[in-house]
C-alpha cells in the first residue's frame, strides 16, 4: 500500500512539476535575485556540468534503460512554448537529495528522428528538504522555484529548476517554458 501511494505521489508530482510551470512564483532567499535573463551561453558552470551529466541521454534508449520513463507526453504552453517530453527516473524523484549529475527528469522534444535531448529538470519534495536543510535548494548558484501547498493539485510543496542545457530559451536558461520549444511533432505515442 505504501509503495502504491509513493508512484502514485511522484507520478502526480511529475505531472505538477509539467503543467504548473506558469503560474509558479520562484522563491529566493533573503537578499538574493531572479535570474530570469541568465546567461544562455554554454560557458555557464551549471550549463556544462547539466550537458556532461545528460550527454549519454542523446539516446533516448540509455535514459530508457537507466530508469527514465516518458511521462505526461509533450508538455506545451497556451503562449508561452513548451516544456517537451518528460522521462522521469522515479528512484530518483523519491530521494530527496540535489546532484546535478544525476538530474530526476530528462527533457526531450519531439522530431521526426525521434525524441531530442533539450535539457533537464531537477526536482525535490519540499518536506524532505526542508528536513535537512535551513534554505531553499540552489544548484550551482541557480534557486529552485517552489511550489506551494495547498496546491491546485493537491500535492505537498516541491522544488523544481528547469536547465535548458541543449536547447536555448530566448527568455533564460532557467525558466520553466522555453519559447523555441515545440510539441507539434509529437505522434502521441509514449514508447518513442
Amino acid at each position: 500500500m505504501k509503495g502504491r501511494f509513493a508512484r502514485r505521489l511522484v507520478g502526480g508530482m511529475i505531472g505538477a512539476v509539467a503543467l504548473a510551470g506558469v503560474s509558479v512564483m520562484p522563491v529566493f532567499a533573503d537578499g538574493e535575485h531572479a535570474h530570469g535573463a541568465a546567461t544562455t551561453t554554454t560557458n555557464n558552470a551549471l550549463v556544462k556540468a547539466v550537458r556532461a551529466a545528460t550527454e549519454r541521454f542523446k539516446d533516448v534508449t540509455v535514459a530508457k534503460d537507466e530508469g527514465y520513463q516518458l511521462q505526461f507526453g509533450c508538455v506545451s504552453g497556451p503562449d508561452a512554448g513548451a516544456m517537451g517530453m518528460h522521462y522521469v527516473n522515479g528512484g530518483l524523484v523519491g530521494d530527496p537529495e540535489i546532484d546535478v549529475s544525476k538530474p530526476e527528469i530528462v527533457i526531450y522534444e519531439p522530431t521526426p528522428n525521434g525524441p531530442r535531448l533539450i535539457g533537464a529538470d531537477y526536482l525535490v519534495l519540499a518536506d524532505a528538504w526542508n528536513a535537512k536543510h535551513s534554505s531553499p535548494p540552489e544548484l550551482m548558484g541557480q534557486w529552485f522555484q517552489y511550489f506551494e501547498a495547498p496546491n491546485r493539485f493537491g500535492l505537498p510543496a516541491f522544488y523544481t529548476l528547469h536547465v535548458w542545457a541543449w536547447k536555448p530559451s530566448p527568455t533564460g536558461t532557467f525558466v520553466n517554458w522555453n519559447t523555441n520549444v515545440s510539441c507539434d511533432g509529437y505522434s502521441g505515442q509514449t514508447a518513442q
